[in-house]
């Protein structure tokens, strides 16, 4: 398993595949031994691939401080440069696009393109759906939430209509969250997260970003409306937006993004 010192931390990281320099930076909870990762697909077959658990995720250190989306942009630029890498591509996913916007705004220096999928600028563009709410719910409960945010069409009339599919949705998300739940400091690290997701406000300054910037989303996305990544694109001079016709985890099945995607990386 590799481990990297980076700053006060020692970070998990993975570095797979050949091609041009991708950072891919997760989402919420993120942890690599979730699968399937990013390594799992279709980007992975065409770049160099780093990616990491961020702090107080997966197996990564989880100090108890204060942490914030520029923070977790700071780390993300010392993981680069500590593996040798002087630029790359930045694929931010949800959370990770919070971070990976910090990072284009604070650190252009080290980027090349930049992806955003399914996040939020925060501030006046608009905030992803309050995740930290959903802590006094049960398991269960919180499963059911989680499943109809990430797809507002799984309403009653489509639980009846297909329970066995909704049964292993439920399961999936709750095996997730099982991966590392003994662990010391797990609970403590996602909660520092969260706050953090609740705190990112990068609306106002997305115009410092100049370069190339593929914004894309979910039509049926609960956790970051479409309006959200229209600010975003609204923002950022040189970006396009596309919404693809699933929810939130639209960049794990839709096959026209990751063409999109990957034509989007190479045309740098």
């Amino acid at each position: 398993m590799p481990f990297i010192k980076v700053k006060d931390i020692n970070i998990y990281y993975e570095l797979k595949g050949t091609g041009p320099r991708l950072l891919y930076i997760n989402g919420t909870g993120g942890d690599l031994r979730k699968k399937p990762n990013v390594f799992d697909l279709p980007v992975a077959q065409h770049f160099t691939v780093l990616a990491y658990d961020q702090r107080g995720l997966g197996q990564t250190c989880k100090p108890n401080s204060t942490y914030t989306t520029r923070g977790y942009a700071d780390d993300a630029v010392a993981l680069l440069e500590t593996v040798g890498w002087e630029k790359a591509n930045v694929y931010g996913v949800s959370f990770g696009g919070m971070v990976a916007q910090e990072l284009a705004i604070n650190h252009p220096e080290k980027l090349l393109r930049l992806a955003l999928a399914c996040t939020s600028p925060g501030g006046a563009g608009g905030s992803s759906y309050p995740l930290h709410k959903l802590a006094g719910l049960s398991v269960e409960e919180k499963a059911q939430k989680v499943a109809s945010l990430t797809d507002i069409r799984i309403d009653n009339e489509w639980i009846k209509s297909k329970p066995n599919q909704y049964q292993s949705i439920l399961e999936k998300i709750k095996s997730d969250w099982r991966i590392g739940l003994k662990e010391a400091g797990r609970q403590q690290g996602a909660k520092l997260q969260l706050k953090a997701r609740k705190h990112h406000d990068a609306f106002d300054r997305l115009k410092h970003i100049k370069h190339p910037t593929f914004i894309a989303g979910g039509e049926y996305d609960g956790i970051c409306n479409k309006q959200s990544l229209s600010s975003i694109h609204q923002q950022i001079d040189n970006s396009q937006l596309k919404f693809y016709n699933d929810g939130h985890l639209f960049f794990m099945q839709q096959q026209q993004y990751w063409s999109d995607l990957i034509d989007f990386f190479k045309e740098g």
